[in-house]
């Protein structure tokens, strides 16, 4: 916190009138089944931004990132996307949302410090949004709750950003809990916090710097149709919407589409079942369980949904040799996490295994040619104010 103050006092000339936090997150299953109304699980981590505002006396917005030293303007009367402003369109996005609800807002000095860029992943844009968003309500006093907030956070994203709203993001961002995970359900908009009691577990993030390129689009499986496939195979079955799992009417269902398409929609099916069995894990405090579901969830990413590559396949392995004989019973997992088509995975392994898979990333990198970057990290609560201020 201190570098954020201590940037943007020096950058505006003054210290600003709030500051506050949101956590970096990453999606431990489910990212990829919120169109069909599945349930995702996330984590928000300590991976940090902050934002820091001070109030200005005209309408002028003046952005500051400390790290790579870049500046951005917009004004209040002209609130405008602009792709060269790219962070900091999320944080206009979140005035404009704001805004167009009928708050009146001033010209602000807003400056924003993470020790990770933006198009890293885990999160960070979305930590930059939440972070501002709640600035914005208790520097303004404004009368919003956290509902509305939710809306408003939508709003800008839809709107001024024209970006999908993703639920499960945005709820790891504000509602998480110190040493939890949180359940999202996007069939009822509802969540749900879900213990993670693992103390002998370390959480490893790992950014493999593999260029993301899309060997096909996600979009194209995002069809009313689809959808109306996948509603036809929901049952009931104790007291919690599941999946059919009879071969036969599954084929049934799905003997009109193609076999890509079949094969990824079957993927979506069992990711929501590794979803549950990862919650009954961590509800349990049976780790096994739990990485279970993780490590499976991996192997139909890889195999069924196709985002993952050599690199992140080769990390996977690794984190495997760490437990050979424990396919039942599994001491660790891993899987791909974020967009996919590369780039990022976790790992959970014991303490005492961290450093040995940390020296497994210099083989990465001679191997592959890529530099990774490695987080361990814990799970934490949600954005929350870090600095005294008074409202306007």
């Amino acid at each position: 916190m201190e570098k954020v103050i201590s940037a943007h006092t020096e950058e505006f000339g003054s210290q600003p009138d709030i500051v506050l936090s949101a956590p970096g997150r990453f999606h431990l299953t489910g990212e990829h089944s919120w169109y069909f109304k599945d349930k995702t699980l996330s984590m928000a981590v300590d991976l940090p931004v902050y934002i820091a505002i001070s109030l200005r006396s005209d309408a002028s917005l003046r952005f500051f990132f400390p790290q790579t030293k870049e500046r951005k303007r917009g004004n209040l009367s002209s609130l405008k996307y602009r792709r060269e402003d790219r962070w900091a369109n999320n944080i206009k996005a979140m005035i404009f949302g704001f805004v167009s609800e009928g708050f009146s807002c001033s010209g602000m000095n807003i400056s924003v410090h993470s020790d990770i860029l933006p198009s890293a992943g885990f999160g960070i844009t979305t930590a930059i949004k939440a972070a501002s968003a709640l600035a914005l309500r208790e520097l303004y006093g404004f009368s919003c709750t956290d509902e509305k907030l939710v809306s408003i956070i939508e709003k800008g994203n839809r709107q001024f950003l024209n970006t999908e709203h993703f639920s499960s993001d945005i709820n790891a961002a504000l509602f998480s809990r110190e040493n939890t995970c949180i359940l999202t359900d996007h069939a009822t908009g509802l969540y749900s916090i879900e213990p993670f009691n693992f103390e002998d577990i370390s959480i490893i993030l790992t950014d493999a710097r593999v260029p993301r390129i899309s060997v096909w689009n996600e979009e194209s499986l995002r069809t009313e149709e689809n959808l109306h496939y996948l509603d036809e195979l929901r049952i009931q079955k104790n007291g919690q919407l599941v999946y059919e799992d009879s071969e036969s009417e599954i084929s049934d269902v799905l003997s009109s589409v193609s076999e890509d398409v079949r094969r990824r929609l079957v993927c979506i099916m069992k990711e929501h079942q590794f979803v549950l069995d990862a919650v009954e894990g961590l509800r349990s405090g049976n780790f096994s369980q739990f990485a279970r579901a993780v490590n499976k969830s991996h192997e139909i990413m890889r195999d069924l949904y196709l985002i993952s590559c050599p690199e992140i396949d080769w990390l996977i392995k690794r984190v495997q040799e760490f437990d050979p004989t424990a396919a039942r019973n599994p001491t660790a997992c891993a899987r791909i996490t974020g967009k996919g088509f590369g780039r990022c995975t976790y790992t959970m392994i014991r303490k005492d295994d961290v450093e040995s898979y940390i020296q497994k990333l210099a083989d990465y990198e001679r191997i592959f040619g890529f530099h990774p970057a490695s987080y361990v990290v814990k799970p934490v609560s949600g954005a929350c104010i870090k600095h005294p201020f008074t409202k306007a």
